[in-house]
């Protein structure tokens, strides 16, 4: 095999979505199994819709996900003479033709031949005139009427396409940009891609495709076309389905080894194997292992992944990466080294599936004062735990070692003089402490937070009953 090389062409139309970032790491880990490159290029030819902020946020996507490009980005709109260089060269060569029917005679074609029941493609009737350029003229491929061409997928297998079948398809529209058939197999062709993978919504394209690089004397790049993914339903995958940008799952604190670990799974397996480094996936990739059917997004399995990712992620790093998150809360940490902070990460990380999730469990460490959640206080913070809470104070700010031991005889202590289990003096303290009722374990944060902060936020909560009583 010669040196492979992979590209991953968007569209900067829009963000990376979920399909689009699983090709980016299909292709990735394909040239890097192989010891080639990846490539990366814009097709930006749209220039209504195309966006800088769109460029943008796919780089960014990509370099949050580690695919680093070895080439590139190139973008369609600087290659334009490229182009027309190439559609001369097939026009001289009298593989492709120049047509003057109307947009409006196009369509009644269309609505002809589908009244007629045929296939709405172009009838030919420009392809024998010999025009040559114009105004309001495009370039049509003179596509073969006979044969059959054959995709050497490798993925699906063999798939053959009639060409009677196919259009004299566009290559350059009247204002001199290539359409995306054409643009696609010239830069294809010029930046020495070997194998195309992509979506196998593109499956249709690819025997023009295949023709065009046998109508310039070349040797096609070897396709491999991945099923779509499913949304839970079973129908194509939206934003209805939860799905969202990359970016967007950055920002909702999802880890980039996650992301990637989901990507590579749907649709792509290794044994029973669920969980892959960025090593294991670059070693164990290989195109025989993608299934042909298409992969079902399940958000809650992303979920569990990116949690298991987070109990596995170094204490010290998962400190830098929840600062941002925990910014958003209105809460600036100086030190994220300090102590205090570290164990208030190592508290949550067994329980946050996410890194938006962390910050908020480990808010009410850092804040002045907590707020109560009504249901909580309501059920909590009642009159008749006011005795219970009081000796428990005078006990703590008399206690010469605070920490988790001693804290918990205290506790165990004090529910067995007065008759009450464990929970019903926990909980209390716990409402008064974090403002809710589920945090990690009382005595782990209480030790956390320290004697002063305890001290002063049981006497608020002890304010607070006699208040509301």
């Amino acid at each position: 095999m010669s040196a492979v090389k992979t590209r991953f062409p968007p569209s900067p139309t829009g963000h990376l979505h979920l399909g689009g970032a699983r090709t980016a790491l299909f292709n990735w880990l394909f040239a890097k199994h192989h010891g080639g490159a990846f490539l990366l290029r814009f097709e930006d030819t749209d220039r209504e819709r195309s966006k800088q902020e769109y460029v943008d946020s796919i780089k960014e996507a990509l370099e949050w996900l580690e695919l680093f490009w070895d080439e590139g980005p190139y973008f369609q709109t600087q290659r334009l003479e490229i182009y027309a260089d190439y559609a001369q060269k097939l026009f001289k060569e009298g593989k492709a033709y120049y047509c003057e029917c109307s947009p409006e005679v196009l369509e009644e074609k269309r609505k002809k031949a589908l009244a007629e029941g045929r296939k709405p493609k172009y009838d030919g009737t420009c392809r024998e005139k010999g025009l040559g350029p114009g105004p309001g003229r495009v370039l049509r491929f003179k596509c073969p009427q006979t044969g059959t061409t054959v995709v050497e997928d490798l993925i699906r297998g063999a798939v053959a396409f009639e060409n009677q079948e196919l259009d004299d398809f566009v290559l350059v529209r009247p204002d001199g940009i290539p359409t995306y058939q054409f643009a696609v197999v010239i830069d294809d062709l010029t930046m020495g891609i070997t194998h195309v993978i992509r979506g196998d919504d593109h499956l249709s394209n690819t025997p023009k495709q295949i023709l065009l690089f046998e109508a310039l004397g070349a040797t096609p790049p070897k396709y491999a076309h991945v099923p779509m993914i499913l949304g839970p339903d079973g129908s194509r995958l939206s934003k209805r389905h939860g799905a969202l940008s990359i970016l967007a799952y950055r920002d909702e604190g999802y880890l980039a080894q996650a992301m990637r670990n989901y990507l590579v799974r749907l649709g792509w397996s290794y044994g029973d194997q669920e969980i892959f480094t960025l090593e294991e996936m670059i070693e164990k990739f290989d195109l025989s292992r993608v299934s042909k059917s298409p992969a079902r997004f399940d958000p809650d399995k992303l979920l569990a992944l990116n949690a298991h990712y987070i109990r596995q992620e170094d204490t010290e790093r998962l400190a830098e990466m929840v600062l941002p998150f925990l910014l958003r809360l209105g809460i600036k940490i100086d030190n994220p080294k300090d102590e205090k902070f570290l164990k208030a990460v190592e508290s949550v990380k067994p329980r946050a599936r996410t890194l938006k999730e962390m910050a908020e469990m480990m808010a009410f460490y850092f804040v002045p004062e907590v707020e109560y959640e009504e249901k909580a206080a309501r059920k909590f913070l009642k009159p008749d735990i006011l005795p219970v809470l009081e000796e428990l104070l005078d006990a703590l700010k008399n206690m010469p070692a605070f920490e988790e031991k001693a804290l918990e005889d205290l506790f165990r202590g004090l529910a067995e003089k007065h008759q009450l289990k464990l929970k019903h003096v926990a909980q209390p303290v716990r409402v008064a402490l974090t403002g809710r009722t589920v945090s990690p374990g009382l005595f782990e944060i209480m030790d956390i937070l320290g004697k002063e902060t305890v001290i002063k936020r049981l006497e608020k909560a002890l304010q607070h009953i006699r208040e509301a009583s």
